[in-house]
């Protein structure tokens, strides 16, 4: 399509008043009075939106390189997951009531010498079993205690036979219980407990008797005689588990020295003196506990 264009004249040779007549394409543009001379192309005018593109461009242009940075930078491992704590159990502890049970031997050192004739009758052995029961208390590694035990002595003791002017004299004896009560102080090594004991002790002596074995007489001498002994003792005990523990002990105890004076009515040995000297018990037992446990 073309139109035409009229314009003033502003130079040339064209008189005044007359105009300049263009015909005017959207491609191409002739002057009338040019002889179809090509004018002077108009340049086309800025949209209005290229501003904003141009913004638009600029931010991408700051924008991209961090972007693509981003996407390049090789991707880190996220952090290990924390560690799963360990479970520790509690430290062992101790403290608490606790009963059981022991068994052993004792060996009875019991010098009998009568002033008459200086018969001596000696030492012997015998089986024990009984029970304990104490408290416990731990300090750090120390442990303080107070323990008391009872134990059965299966003593039916016959010294022997002596045979003497007023015939063959033997001596006999029956100490059936060993109770002792003494303190306790350990050393605690987790489960292990090292430990000294020290107290009081007494020996029933019940059946003391001389025999004559010729006459078949026999003289009684002092029965249900509690003699009283000082304790000494130590041992280690076990925890195999929380309640449960295993020991052996050693004890040693000092006995007093009983005299016995035969009653001057008596059949034979009459006034003659039995003395007693360097009595001591010694026992050893193994045993077990259960222990009643008092953690806080």
């Amino acid at each position: 399509m073309w139109v035409l264009i009229t314009s003033p004249a502003s130079t040339g040779t064209i008189a005044p008043g007359t105009t300049k007549e263009r015909l005017f394409s959207p491609t191409k543009s002739y002057s009338a009075l040019t002889d179809q001379v090509p004018a002077k192309a108009h340049s086309t005018p800025k949209p209005a939106v290229q501003p904003v593109l141009e913004l638009l461009v600029d931010g991408l242009n700051v924008v991209a390189p961090t972007v693509s940075e981003g996407l390049l930078a090789p991707t880190q491992a996220p952090p290990p997951p924390a560690p799963v704590p360990l479970y520790a159990p509690p430290p062992f502890s101790w403290t608490g009531f606790y009963l059981g049970g022991n068994a052993g031997g004792a060996w009875i050192q019991d010098n009998i010498t009568d002033s008459f004739f200086g018969l001596n009758f000696d030492n012997r052995s015998d089986f024990i079993a009984g029970g304990q029961i104490g408290v416990n208390y731990q300090v750090g590694v120390f442990v303080f205690g107070v323990e008391g035990d009872l134990d059965w002595a299966a003593n039916s003791w016959r010294g022997r036979a002596v045979v003497t002017p007023v015939g063959t004299i033997q001596a006999t004896t029956n100490n059936t219980w060993i109770p002792t009560l003494a303190a306790r102080l350990g050393i605690a090594l987790d489960r292990w407990l090292f430990y000294g004991k020290a107290g009081g002790g007494w020996i029933d002596n019940d059946g003391f008797a001389i025999d004559n074995l010729t006459i078949g007489k026999s003289l009684p001498g002092p029965n249900n005689n509690a003699n009283t002994a000082w304790l000494a003792g130590a041992g280690i005990e076990w925890a195999v588990t929380s309640n449960w523990t295993l020991k052996i002990e050693y004890d040693h105890s000092t006995l007093q020295n009983s005299p016995f004076v035969v009653p001057v009515t008596a059949p034979f040995l009459a006034s003659d003196t039995f003395a007693s000297g360097n009595r001591s018990v010694e026992m050893v037992k193994v045993g077990f506990n259960y222990l009643f446990l008092l953690n806080y």
